[in-house]
């Protein structure tokens, strides 16, 4: 069956600046992100912005840069991890002619290009310690020498960092420097992982499959059957928008038709050992049901949406039916109980006999 397709122009999203990429959603928490980034943009102090691989820190950098005042001034960006720690201080700092062995020139560092705008550290946690404390005097001072110089320069930088690691635990643990992360993180921003953002994987998918079949140069925009847009959303998501964007384009290129059937989690499946027999590339079709089944007989999948439902009908029995007490009790927040019920109102009610006529006029409605 073929889910109905939405138009292109109905991708919901936030405000963008012309030549910035523009953030994708429309759950709560996507768009909870993006006021509270927007408010931060516009204080010019430095931010830290935490998230999983993949939930696009950089992005969230980029949008900070062009709505905050520094905003025709350069975005300079550097990946701390991909350097090597001896590299990272003369890569931000630059270097005078003679400083070490091959600098047969002066070169600029980071925090010069950055004048007057904006420098963003990603992988900032990659950072040795020795430079952390050169950093710290740019915050504090805005002043800093290049390596094998003593004449010390001025710039007016704002620093953003990233990071999917848990700095202040490094801190304590010596592995960061405290001060350097009291000064950092004016803000902390969390980026929400795709797997909370309730709503926006079909967009985010139907989004990139157009975008894919553009490139490919298909005249129809392609759709998703109902199996695969559920297989979709009940993936865990460890590599976020990142890799869902791989996964869809994948679909996409691969199919023979609009109408996407197959989605392949595990491309690599077949390659890590000799144990896994499946075929290369297969992975996991959405329009087929898994070959082992449980002792009432269900697929995998209908055995998890079974479970699924059983403990959100204990759950609403034990609370009286209040959704809020039903969600605690299973440790969710109200918004995610809430997803959940809206997507199997129908087997809840018919498991519970239909609670919302029993309930008659003793319940609000919106209770269920």
């Amino acid at each position: 069956m073929k889910r109905n397709k939405p138009l292109l122009d109905r991708r919901v999203s936030v405000p963008t600046p012309a030549g910035m990429k523009e953030p994708l959603g429309q759950s709560e928490k996507f768009l909870d992100f993006q006021e509270q980034l927007s408010r931060a943009a516009r204080v010019d102090r430095p931010i830290l912005l935490v998230g999983e691989r993949g939930t696009g820190k950089e992005l969230a950098a980029t949008r900070v840069h062009f709505l905050s005042k520094r905003w025709q001034g350069p975005l300079i960006t550097l990946n701390c991890a991909a350097l090597a720690p001896t590299l990272i201080e003369s890569e931000l700092f630059g270097f005078e002619r003679g400083a070490f062995t091959g600098a047969d020139h002066r070169r600029k560092g980071r925090f010069e290009a950055a004048d007057g705008g904006t420098l963003f550290l990603d992988e900032i946690s990659s950072i040795p310690l020795q430079v952390q404390e050169k950093i710290l005097r740019v915050v504090e001072y805005g002043t800093f020498e290049r390596v094998g110089s003593t004449d010390g320069l001025e710039v007016n930088v704002r620093i953003l960092g990233a990071t999917n690691r848990d700095l202040f635990s490094m801190a304590k643990e010596g592995l960061f420097k405290e001060d350097l992360l009291d000064r950092l993180c004016f803000d902390v921003l969390l980026l929400p992982p795709l797997r909370e953002r309730e709503g926006d994987i079909p967009l985010l998918a139907d989004h990139f499959a157009a975008r894919m079949a553009m490139e490919l140069g298909w005249a129809e925009i392609p759709g998703f059957t109902d199996e695969a847009i559920r297989a979709m959303e009940e993936y865990s998501w460890p590599g976020n928008v990142r890799e869902l964007k791989n996964i869809v384009e994948r679909a996409v290129y691969r199919s023979d038709t609009p109408l996407i059937r197959s989605i392949d989690f595990y491309p690599w499946r077949g390659f890590e050992t000799g144990k896994d027999k499946t075929p290369k590339g297969q992975g996991i079709r959405a329009d087929h049901p898994f070959k082992e089944r449980s002792p009432s007989g269900e697929s995998f999948q209908q055995a998890v949406e079974s479970f699924k439902i059983s403990l959100i009908t204990g759950a609403l029995r034990s609370s009286r039916f209040h959704q809020q007490r039903a969600a605690r009790s299973l440790g969710l927040t109200y918004h995610q109980f809430r997803g959940l019920f809206r997507k199997y109102r129908k087997r809840i009610e018919e498991a519970m006999g239909n609670p919302l006529q029993e309930a008659g006029g003793s319940r609000r409605r919106d209770d269920l």
